[in-house]
């Protein structure tokens, strides 16, 4: 199975928090196949709105979602 990673992003109540104020604006990047990638995204999109302390991306590990009874590899 591929390692899958979904980077999303949106405005938050809290920036220290990940409650999204408005689901239906969710700015969905992309999934990606590997972390690098994902990161790589992920970085992309949070340094574009590094002056907006409202605006957060993350990255979502699905595989672990997907299959939480694996362990990750060391």
């Amino acid at each position: 199975m591929s390692r899958l990673h979904l980077v999303f992003g949106g405005r938050v109540k809290d920036p220290q928090g990940l409650e999204f104020t408005d689901l239906k604006t969710i700015d969905i990047v992309g999934v990606f196949d590997n972390y690098a990638d994902a990161e790589d995204a992920w970085r992309a999109n949070a340094q574009r709105t590094v002056d907006d302390a409202e605006m957060k991306y993350v990255v979502v590990h699905l595989h672990r979602l997907l299959e939480p009874e694996v362990e990750p590899k060391a």
